[in-house]
């Protein structure tokens, strides 16, 4: 592994992966809340919805992630020796 920008990267892709992975977790639609719906939307739509808490949580999370990614490759990634021929 090389530099920052290997590791920006890594995490950029990390983060977004568990952003993708948080977003339905808790998260309830009117119909189960048995609530009206607002302007006369979706009924599966989320109830209380806060995006700021999933950022939150995928950007807490992501760092664990990440930082677990970031042991394995240093510690198990192939080392590429010259083969003798």
């Amino acid at each position: 592994m090389s530099g920052l920008p290997t590791l920006l990267a890594i995490y950029f892709v990390v983060w977004w992966v568990v952003l993708f992975t948080v977003l339905p977790m808790g998260t309830r639609s009117h119909h189960e809340e048995e609530q009206a719906v607002p302007g006369g939307g979706d009924p599966g739509s989320p109830s209380g919805f806060s995006l700021k808490r999933k950022l939150w949580t995928t950007t807490w999370v992501a760092a664990i992630v990440f930082g677990l990614v970031v042991i394995a490759l240093r510690l198990f990634w192939p080392t590429l020796q010259p083969l003798d021929v």
